[in-house]
């Protein structure tokens, strides 16, 4: 095993794109890569991240977005200034734009430029085709994001739809892990602290499958209970107890950094809240809904007699009022959900398979069928992510026909070992689809004459491989709001002809690792302990020392470096030391290269 490590080693350091969750060089200061989100049909988000040089400082930068990635024609250009209330990211709602269009944008600090970002608003008016990449679910530790680059090289989706679970909080280990592969999560704790939810969404940034989705397509996101806990609901979760303090605070941490880290429109009135609409011209009203913490109350059992009270709600009045407002009101053909949890009613022996999805909150479903039925609204689709498995499913009321639904695979995180799928189809036949081991992708594709869901598998999660397979294809005809198979994968509008971005900016020719960056410094202002979050590619020690302004050294600490997998975090106590700023060094013992940067001690 220890030749072996030494092998992956030695294959990892002279080929880059097995360092995966690493920083490039040419991308300084912009090491988290940029991403774009939220569009509509004269504006869209986009986001990045400043690493600093000093975490103490506020960061002032411009931005650009241009028609043409040469910047030839600038549409939009401004002055940013981040700082770390917001751990240094940047996101700017840009506007006047035209709809149906390409944009291409890109960050300057200090006359150091970002990667640039491809990006795309949505279209107005009559619409013959669209294509989504649909995502959910991905485990750093169960593998590499294969799905993410096998999307991003088909360079054929409109926006990608991710359903939740774009991080999990789990500690080191603890689920799911790949034995096969070095993907180590920072913080290694589960994550509970502003800190850590942001720490964790930064390993998660540096991951280069998931930099290019970001870079090349515009992402419509909603969160589910993994950006949090394991099934959370408004008032606490599954995975959070006592002592692990208020649960308002860590949700409120969860939330805080998860508006940080995502291309996501913030809501004036409600900051927080992420349910919202989106109308793709006269053909697709996509409603992304929040089943997970903003009305749900806590999950009961399936045999516990309180299930069915009519009170009883999934999405909370407001949400539920807000959705069946969009359905009502929307003149688009197909009227879509993005929704993080099965919908559809699934029995095995009789029992409801699944508590924490809508089975648990059967009122509310019921009430939601019966404002379809009774408004005769056709072409209802809902997509879904949550079980790490694949389905597609007529939704039925009794006899009634209410619409149907796709269940996107896990990007990486586990499922069963098996696929016995015939324990729950010989007893659902609404059930036209299931497939429970693999993980990958949908592609859904959207015409006025129908919709219809590709599900694509992976070959791999152990090494970076892009290549995939098309499983099966399912739609549902206009007006017929019942599911068909299909013969072959829809082809819709085909690639795109406009290129992907390159990873590195247009001013940098080299795209090489470098053995060292500090990536955060957490949290700043510190108290009792301050973490260190750095890259290093190589085994080695580093020394961290701390300075008073005046140039004493107030603390000297080693760290051995043994993990190969690019990202780390070394925690100091900071207990001793007097409030005031002071000034850390990194210095790598071998080479005696260093990188320094100041922090505050409250």
């Amino acid at each position: 095993m220890k030749l072996i490590s030494t092998l992956c080693f030695f294959i990892s350091f002279f080929c880059h794109s097995q360092f995966p969750v690493s920083p490039l060089s040419c991308t300084a200061p912009f090491y988290h890569g940029v991403a774009s989100g939220d569009p509509l049909n004269d504006r869209v988000i986009i986001w990045t991240r400043v690493t600093p040089f000093d975490f103490n400082d506020s960061v002032t930068g411009t931005y650009r977005v241009a028609s043409d990635s040469s910047f030839l024609n600038t549409v939009n250009s401004g002055i940013f200034t981040t700082n770390s209330t917001v751990d240094f990211t940047v996101k700017i709602d840009v506007t006047g734009l035209n709809a149906n269009t390409f944009y291409f944008y890109e960050f300057e600090v200090n006359g150091q430029r970002s990667p640039i970002g491809r990006t795309k608003t949505i279209p107005d008016g009559s619409v013959d085709n669209l294509r989504f990449g649909v995502v959910s679910c991905a485990n750093l530790e169960s593998g590499y994001f294969n799905a993410y680059k096998a999307i991003n090289e088909r360079n054929d989706v409109d926006a990608v739809l991710m359903l939740g679970d774009y991080i999990y909080e789990y500690e080191e280990g603890y689920y799911g892990p790949n034995s096969s592969i070095t993907r180590d999560l920072e913080p290694d704790n589960e994550i509970i602290s502003l800190s850590d939810y942001r720490m964790r969404y930064s390993s998660y940034h540096l991951d280069r499958s998931l930099q290019n989705l970001h870079q090349n397509y515009p992402w419509i996101c909603v969160w589910d209970d993994h950006e949090f806990a394991n099934n959370s609901y408004k008032d606490g979760a599954e995975n959070h107890s006592s002592n692990e303090g208020s649960w308002d605070e860590r949700k409120e941490n969860g939330q805080k950094a998860y508006f940080e880290w995502l291309p996501i429109r913030p809501r004036v009135s409600k900051l927080y809240d992420i349910y919202r609409g989106f109308d793709f011209g006269d053909l697709f009203s996509l409603m992304m809904l929040d089943t997970r913490i903003h009305g749900r109350e806590e999950q009961f059992g399936i045999t516990n007699s309180q299930i069915n009270d009519t009170n009883r709600t999934m999405l909370g009045e407001d949400q539920f009022q807000w959705l069946k407002n969009a359905l009502s009101n929307s003149t688009c053909k197909w009227k879509v959900l993005g929704n993080q949890v099965l919908m559809a009613e699934v029995t095995v022996l009789g029992i409801p398979l699944n508590s924490d999805g809508w089975d648990g909150y059967p009122a509310q479903r019921n009430k939601l069928y019966d404002f379809i039925l009774n408004n005769n609204l056709d072409n209802f689709c809902v997509l879904t992510g949550d079980i790490h498995t694949s389905w597609g499913i007529d939704l039925k009321k009794a006899n009634e026909k209410v619409g149907v639904e796709f269940i996107t695979p896990s990007v990486t995180s586990p499922s069963v070992p098996i696929n016995a799928s015939w324990l729950i189809t010989i007893e659902n036949s609404h059930v036209k689809y299931l497939e429970l081991t693999e993980k990958g992708f949908i592609i859904l594709d959207v015409t006025p004459q129908k919709i219809q869901s590709d599900w694509y598998f992976v070959n791999t999660l152990d090494h970076i491989d892009a290549s995939n397979y098309w499983a099966k294809g399912l739609y549902s005809s206009d007006g017929n709001n019942s599911l068909n198979e299909a013969n072959s994968k829809e082809e819709g509008h085909g690639p795109f002809l406009i290129s992907l971005m390159s990873e590195c900016p247009k001013t940098t020719s080299t795209n090489s690792e470098n053995n060292s960056f500090i990536l955060g410094l957490y949290p700043n202002p510190v108290q009792d302990y301050l973490t260190i979050q750095f890259n290093s590619l190589k085994p080695t020690k580093k020394l961290v020392e701390i300075y008073d302004l005046m140039g004493n050294l107030i603390i000297q600490k080693t760290i051995k470096v043994e993990s190969i997998s690019g990202i780390l975090h070394a925690n100091i106590s900071t207990k001793q030391i007097n409030s005031g700023q002071y000034l850390l060094k990194l210095i790598d013992e071998n080479s005696g290269n260093f990188i320094e940067s100041r922090f505050i001690k409250q």
